[in-house]
């Protein structure tokens, strides 16, 4: 071979790196971005997070309204707290849930029938939240209220599963 060929294939090796140092510095950085993620992971698991709920949305505590405005016997459908409210004939309420027992379709309250009928597999309850027709297992869950200077209040945070209708249950208003 002749020098200017020598010399020109010494410049190319030169000039590339070889492919051990060419791995080494991809692993370097694949481990660093890894290690980037890792970090980023692990901070926003420790931060707590802030729930941005609305007045007035699923998860809080619901104004439904005064306590007299609701008429006896009656059934007010609140769609964005996932809940009804019942007006019992003696004056109590109950929140009940939307969600039928069976399998959880949106069981919708039928004025006419006066109950509650489950579109999916036809379990039927009453005002109450009893089981009138299975398949449903069990009566519709509520939540929690509380009257409050004539206001009624739902809390929709947590659903409270139940066997079956309790007079407990039920809410009653003071009188003034």
């Amino acid at each position: 071979m002749s020098e200017t060929k020598k010399q020109h294939k010494m410049n190319e090796t030169e000039q590339m790196p070889s492919r051990r140092s060419f791995l080494f510095i991809f692993w370097v950085g694949l481990g660093i971005v890894a290690f980037i993620e890792f970090i980023g992971v692990v901070t926003a698991f420790l931060l707590p997070r802030k729930k941005k709920t609305k007045t007035g949305d699923f998860g809080t505590i619901i104004e439904a309204g005064k306590a007299d405005k609701f008429s006896l016997n009656s059934v007010t459908a609140f769609i964005r707290g996932k809940f009804y409210l019942c007006r019992l004939e003696d004056g109590g309420f109950l929140a009940v849930s939307r969600k039928c027992t069976h399998l959880g379709c949106t069981v919708p309250w039928s004025d006419k029938e006066k109950k509650f009928v489950c579109p999916c597999h036809a379990s039927a309850f009453d005002i109450r939240g009893e089981v009138i027709s299975p398949p449903a297992p069990r009566a519709l869950d509520v939540y929690h209220l509380y009257v409050e200077n004539n206001i009624v209040k739902v809390d929709t945070g947590k659903r409270i599963k139940r066997s079956g209708f309790r007079t407990d249950q039920v809410v009653y208003a003071k009188k003034a």
